[in-house]
């Protein structure tokens, strides 16, 4: 099975975030205002996660995590508002005795004078939001997940192939750079080329974007992203993606193919989630990009139709690995070299195969049947 560890040299992701500068960015979405506690700005929040502070007014302190941002709703505020004067006193005294990363009522609810006094003697920041409590939660835990979300470099291009996301890996020179470039002037848009910033976010998907450091400079490696804008327009680069399929391009000589196993198609490992991945043998003459779109299309049978795909791909990678390219020459009606795709697929014929002569196609994929057969 192919598999690799690119969480090696992984960068960290960010573990807090002072609660000024989750008021003051501009991906939030929301305002918050500031009313108290402004001397504890610089306090950090370190959970993507927010909490209710309900529980906390009505005297149960014991579940509450200082450094998530605490909400006090419509229901915590009606609550808190129809407590006596001394009840409140002591319940805004208990809450901010506890070291809050901050605390954000929503609804743009004027907060009570004891909560007002509580925040500023202590020192907590109290943000009113004029949001709605589930859309200000929203926000904020959107943010956050991207904030703290795990993170790596991967060297490599993306590639938004129709739709699909085709990561091509391998060393230097190998010819990921000149794939990608034919891919988009094909129609393809490029996501980023030479390094891949990924992120995981839940239930298990890993997304693909430029470093927020790499900018275009002379003599740098890969394709830079806003030269590729300036030459095929804005729609043929996008700004993230999610990692469907991996192509690990490897240079090969004649009559030395890589081992894997018959049938295998493989994994490639990014943060801790298996993604499909494919073992291509890189020969003079081979057809990166032609490769790139047949393994995107029957991504998408497989995405659409429920077809299963591993025979497709065990044969892909049995023929790349005994010829180390596609047979035929590239037909661009099917965008493939010679392999077969349904009768109403463009360029096929009424026997629904691709014409090339007399010779047989490389790699055959039929759709299945209802029944589950050819």
């Amino acid at each position: 099975m192919m598999t690799t560890d690119p969480t090696h040299g992984a960068s960290a992701p960010g573990d807090e975030m002072t609660t000024g500068e989750l008021a003051a960015d501009p991906r939030l979405g929301v305002s918050l205002r500031l009313v108290a506690g402004r001397s504890g700005v610089a306090r950090p929040v370190k959970h993507a996660r927010i909490q209710k502070a309900g529980r906390a007014l009505a005297g149960d302190l014991a579940g509450v995590e200082p450094s998530r941002v605490q909400i006090l709703g419509e229901a915590e505020t009606i609550f808190f508002d129809a407590m006596t004067p001394v009840a409140q006193a002591e319940a805004a005294r208990e809450l901010f005795s506890l070291g809050l990363s901050c605390v954000v009522i929503t609804d743009d609810h004027e907060p009570a004078r004891a909560l007002v006094s509580g925040a500023e003697s202590s020192g907590t920041p109290l943000f009113v939001s004029s949001a709605r409590s589930s859309r200000t939660i929203s926000a904020i835990q959107t943010l956050l997940s991207d904030r703290f979300a795990p993170r790596t470099h991967v060297g490599g291009a993306l590639v938004d192939v129709s739709g699909v996301g085709v990561l091509l890996i391998g060393a230097t020179g190998v010819g990921k750079s000149a794939c990608a470039l034919e891919l988009v002037t094909r129609g393809h848009r490029l996501v980023t080329d030479d390094v891949v910033e990924c992120d995981w976010r839940p239930p298990g998907v890993v997304f693909g974007a430029p470093p927020d450091l790499l900018e275009p400079a002379d003599g740098a490696r890969g394709l830079a992203v806003q030269q590729i804008k300036d030459r095929f327009g804005a729609g043929a680069t996008t700004g993230r993606k999610c990692i469907d399929i991996v192509l690990r391009l490897v240079v090969s000589k004649d009559g030395d193919s890589p081992e894997v196993p018959d049938g295998d198609v493989g994994q490639f490992a990014i943060l801790g989630t298996a993604v499909r991945a494919l073992l291509v043998p890189v020969r003079p003459g081979t057809d990166l990009a032609s490769i790139a779109e047949s393994v995107a299309r029957n991504e998408l049978l497989r995405r659409d139709e429920g077809a299963d795909a591993n025979e497709f791909m065990a044969a892909l990678q049995q023929q790349l690995l005994t010829r180390g390219h596609l047979g035929g020459e590239f037909d661009p009606r099917t965008n493939s070299h010679g392999i077969q795709g349904s009768s109403d697929d463009a360029g096929a014929t009424e026997s629904g195969s691709a014409t090339h002569g007399e010779r047989e196609p490389a790699v055959r994929w039929e759709r299945p049947t209802s029944n589950g057969k050819p």
